[in-house]
Order: structure tokens, then sequence, then C-alpha cells
């Protein structure tokens, strides 16, 4: 793909995935395209400006956890799963499951204080 600078799968390294989720707009965009299998750019649902977005989904797509597909004027993102959970067994799941569990304040989500007590 010209323009799209994703690496391959054996350039993938532990370092760079952990680096691409530790921030809370980009663990949103995961579990977007988690759920989803395939947004364009413009329908993600955060709430930054378009050149911080950019920037993000530039970490993610160099770190390989998701791959774009170009098409006309529109980026297509989806996530690398299959080849992550391939390279590291259960990452991305736990992640998804602490993103949805007691956890979640950390992606935007409010603690669920309820439960918390319980």
């Amino acid at each position: 793909m010209v323009g799209v600078d994703e690496p391959r799968i054996d350039q993938v390294r532990l370092p760079g995935v952990l680096h691409a989720l530790s921030d809370p707009t980009r663990l949103a965009v995961l579990a977007q395209l988690a759920g989803a299998g395939e947004l364009s750019c413009g329908d993600l649902d955060v709430s930054v400006a378009k050149s911080t977005l950019s920037q993000h989904l530039r970490v993610l797509r160099r770190a390989g956890v998701t791959r774009t597909r170009p098409d006309g004027n529109q980026r297509w993102l989806s996530l690398r799963r299959a080849e992550l959970d391939e390279l590291f067994p259960g990452l991305i799941g736990a992640v998804l499951d602490a993103l949805a569990g007691p956890g979640a304040e950390s992606a935007g989500r409010p603690p669920d204080r309820a439960a918390a007590n319980a």
C-alpha cells in the first residue's frame, strides 16, 4: 500500500504494542474496532481534534495494532486481532476485557461504584 507505513507482522514487537495501548484515546479506538470490525477514520467516536486523532492512529498503525486500507479518499481501519493473538496470546482479549470491566475508568468510563462495594 502506497503511503501506509504499517509493519509486517514479523516486525511487530511487544514494547511498541504496549506503548500504543497506553493511551485512553487509543484504547477507545481499539474497543471500537474490536466491536465493529472495520471503520472509516471519520466513523470513530473520540473527543479529540482530527489532527490529534491522526497522530493516535499513526501510533497504532506503526506499532502493528491496526491495519489501514485506503479506498479512494477514505481510510478504513481494522484491528489486526488474529495476528496479534498469534504473536501475543491473550493480550488483546485481556485489554478489551479490562476496558469492559470494573477498571474501565482509565478508558474514559466511570467506575461502577455499586459493583466495587459489593
